[in-house]
């Protein structure tokens, strides 16, 4: 064909990269990989190795090293024994090794571009164009964070030892986003590439070693998923970091419930784009295409529910048919393919059956007249239409080049079909409207907003997800944050083990009328004792008629804004250090905590407030403490002392007015990522919130926890202190007369470790905060496995809260919120 019939066709001809370099460094190798522990290649301890396979003709590329449990112990001790030379240099020199580092991707960047492409399928153009630009810019930019550490973040220190897992769809970027941000905040690594997807680590261990890296501070042991769990059980790391499926990341989260360890995992998704009818529709399919048909697919923040308002549907279904029809399906080193291979068989078969099941359950499949290559394991670009919300197609994961579309009316409708998942990764809004894309992005349940673009990605800007797509972010601030923790509470002393108060299910709900009064009677506190004893909550309302009975003052649970019998009709006396009875508080159950969190769902119009409103609303409760100070503290006194309840009352009101100050400052920023976009990264209350109450300080501790959740939009259910749970009385009485909203903090007392079960097994409740000892914290993280909820406990850490340092501030804000990103273009 002459050049003048090609460009009248514009058919494009075979172009392929060269890959005999990428050969030639497996053939140095022996096409044999070992792991790469304390800065030297070591052959695997049981001398067994797994193939890894070109997924574009299924030809075998290497053999590489598996990982057995005394690999994973060799890597963690050596990372173990680099950590504190790590730890011990200076800001500067950390920043020199990232620095070299960067500039090694770049220097090596086509060798790693094209072993990246023959290892996992994606076609060159992205592997050589984005995946390792943006590897390259990760270590440019946390080299910048090392140098700043001290002055950004100075009372913070490296978690240590870090095991960190990584999936095959971006093997090196994933590794990055890892192990850049943990290096330049001094912690050492463990890194287990993917099974399918291991030659671009083991060539970054060399990397490593070209920049002189310390030995041991980077480990890359390779394996399966027996590799993995290896490393996520092996005792002497600080922390994990997962990014890969929900199933795996609720097995790690179980895993790793009874142990200290800290946890960020980033997880599937099955994000949402949303077209409204003023959007430009040629942006838009071009968009679209980047947003599912990127990497085949194999994104865990691929748009692959396409929701179209119903207007322009039919011409919106048109134009990405016709684009679905040009786009080049091949061998993925050609430079001139849009679409390549599927990583392995598995993935495929997986994909064909999700797609015939969807066909099944009524959608209608379209895909283009394509001939796919005869070897290699590739799936055709598929839309499927006419599919309903409820379709596994809609709901599952099929992390493939597949499109379920959809059709709404309304904006609203828009936001309801876009959150009716329980993932919540990533989302794209188009309009031309900017008062449209914005209003709908905030409503968004996604740690991630493109509008009018897809899947732009930076160091500067935090990326990860609400709900089961995990938490914790990577990038930006937010993300040096997971590899960080405060210096005192690393070091705190742990809490006492508690003693449970709880009876047992059984006898609770047997415990007759009768027998409840024999066993009051029976009490080595008699009645007559107890009444003396009694601070102001039982004192008589009148001196001047000693025989006459006191009015009894019933505490009840607080729900709604109102205040309610316990569903259980029992109560638990509580009594005083000596043994005196000062009263009863309600024994609240299952479907108190019910009740609270519907209430809590309900109560919109504290979510929805302006931060202003939400801090006048906190001020008013600090002086409506302040006026009823001595009252409160005298009753306190008899369980903490007269001192420490002068004390607690007197920094309740600091604490009170710090998190009012708080409420309208603690803001997001705005990045400016190297495109012509800004990211504006948004602080988002969490949500719902359950909160178990820290129980050596009962009003100070309540107040301490309660209110940073308050401040910042979240809505609570709080289970006050076993010890002096009457307390209850005295908060709900102060937030009744200080304008909180219904709903906005309901307080269930009771057993801890029955309703800190029954919050942590509730769907509605996006987060557990838990503050008691190691066994209710390893209680809280593992009872939430199932829908994986946030979980912050104190690790079973004694925390002063009574030094405003350690009890108030960032710290506590941080935790209840979760940063969104919305990336806005601009310019013509």
């Amino acid at each position: 064909m002459s050049i003048a019939e090609k460009f009248v066709s514009m058919e494009y001809g075979p172009a392929p990269e060269d890959s005999k370099e990428a050969v030639a460094w497996l053939g140095r190798h022996g096409h044999r990989l070992q792991h790469f522990i304390g800065g030297r290649w070591q052959a695997p301890a049981a001398g067994e190795y797994f193939d890894t396979v070109d997924p574009s003709n299924g030809e075998k590329l290497a053999s590489v090293a598996q990982g057995s449990a005394a690999d994973v112990d060799l890597a963690v001790k050596a990372a173990r024994a680099a950590s504190s030379g790590w730890q011990a240099l200076t800001p500067h020199s950390r920043a020199r090794y990232l620095y070299a580092i960067a500039r090694l991707v770049q220097k090596h960047s086509r060798l790693l571009a094209v072993l990246e492409t023959m290892d996992n399928g994606k076609p060159i153009r992205e592997s050589r164009d984005i995946d390792i630009p943006l590897v390259a810019r990760h270590f440019y930019h946390h080299a910048g964070w090392a140098q700043l550490l001290e002055q950004e973040f100075p009372e913070y220190v490296p978690c240590g030892v870090v095991g960190q897992i990584i999936p095959w769809n971006f093997p090196l970027l994933m590794l990055a986003w890892k192990i850049a941000p943990a290096l330049a905040t001094g912690n050492t690594v463990v890194l287990k590439p993917a099974e399918f997807t291991s030659l671009t680590a083991l060539a970054f261990a060399e990397l490593c070693q070209e920049a002189g890296l310390p030995a041991g501070v980077v480990n890359i042991v390779a394996g399966d998923g027996s590799t993995g769990e290896a490393l996520v059980k092996h005792p002497d790391v600080d922390k994990i970091a997962f990014t890969g499926s929900t199933e795996v990341g609720r097995a790690i989260r179980a895993a790793t419930a009874t142990s200290h360890k800290r946890l960020s995992l980033e997880l599937g998704g099955k994000s949402p784009f949303i077209v409204f009818e003023d959007a430009d529709l040629d942006s838009t399919v071009e968009g679209l295409v980047d947003g599912i048909w990127f990497n085949q697919g194999q994104v865990c923040c691929a748009g692959s529910r396409l929701l179209m308002q119903e207007s322009i549907a039919e011409v919106l279904i048109a134009k990405v048919q016709d684009r679905m029809s040009t786009l080049r399906i091949g061998a993925p080193l050609d430079k001139a393919i849009d679409i390549g291979a599927i990583v392995a068989k598995v993935q495929l078969d997986r994909i064909r059956n999700l797609v015939d099941q969807g066909v099944a359950d009524g959608a209608t499949c379209w895909q283009p007249q394509v001939t796919l290559p005869a070897r290699g394991f590739y799936y055709p670009p598929t839309l499927l239409s006419n599919v309903h919300p409820t379709s596994i197609v809609a709901q599952q994961e099929i992390f493939g080049p597949v499109l379920a579309a959809m059709t709404f009316r309304t904006p609203a409708e828009a936001v309801e079909l876009a959150n009716n998942t329980v993932y919540g990764l990533a989302a794209c809004v188009w309009s031309e409207s900017i008062n449209v894309a914005l209003h709908v992005a905030a409503q968004l349940k996604a740690g991630v907003v493109w509008v009018n673009c897809t899947n732009l990605f930076d160091a500067s800007c935090g990326f990860g997800g609400y709900r089961e797509s995990g938490y914790g972010r990577e990038g930006g601030r937010e993300g040096l944050l997971e590899y960080m923790e405060p210096a005192w509470f690393k070091s705190a002393p742990t809490l006492p083990a508690e003693k449970t108060l709880a009876a047992p299910e059984a006898e609770l709900q047997h415990e007759t009328h009768a027998s409840r009064i024999e066993r009051r009677a029976s009490s080595p506190v008699n009645d007559d004792e107890a009444g003396r004893g009694r601070p102001a909550l039982h004192q008589p309302t009148s001196t001047s008629h000693t025989d006459t009975p006191e009015i009894d003052r019933t505490v009840k649970l607080y729900i709604g804004g109102k205040q309610a019998r316990p569903d259980s009709g029992y109560y638990i006396e509580v009594r005083a250090a000596d043994g005196r009875l000062l009263g009863e508080a309600p024994l609240g159950n299952r479907k108190d905590i019910r009740n609270a969190v519907e209430a809590a769902r309900k109560a919109a119009s504290w979510t929805k407030a302006t931060a202003h409103n939400r801090a006048q609303v906190l001020y008013y409760s600090a002086e409506n403490l302040s006026q009823r100070r001595d009252e409160i503290a005298h009753r306190l006194a008899a369980v903490v002392g007269e001192k420490q309840a002068a004390a607690e009352v007197d920094l309740s009101i600091e604490r009170i007015f710090s998190y009012a100050a708080w409420a309208d400052k603690f803001d997001g920023a705005v990045h400016n990522p190297p495109f012509r976009n800004v990211a504006i990264a948004m602080n988002e209350a969490i949500g719902t919130v359950g909160v178990i109450c820290p129980r050596e300080a009962p009003l100070l501790g309540f107040l301490s926890v309660v209110m940073p959740a308050l401040a910042v939009g979240n809505t609570v259910i709080a289970v006050p202190s076993e010890a002096y749970p009457l307390i209850t009385s005295d908060l709900y009485q102060l937030f009744d007369t200080s304008d909180l909203p219904r709903g906005a903090l309901n307080i269930v007392t009771g057993y801890t470790s029955q309703l800190l079960k029954t919050l942590a097994e509730h769907d509605d409740v996006d987060a557990i905060w838990c503050f008691g000892d190691e066994a209710s914290a390893a209680a809280a993280k593992a009872q939430s496995v199932g829908n994986l909820k946030q979980v912050w406990t104190n690790e079973g850490r004694a925390i002063d809260w009574f030094n405003p340092k350690l009890a108030e501030g960032r710290w506590f804000l941080e935790h209840a919120t979760q940063v969104k990103n919305i990336w806005v273009p601009y310019g013509e």
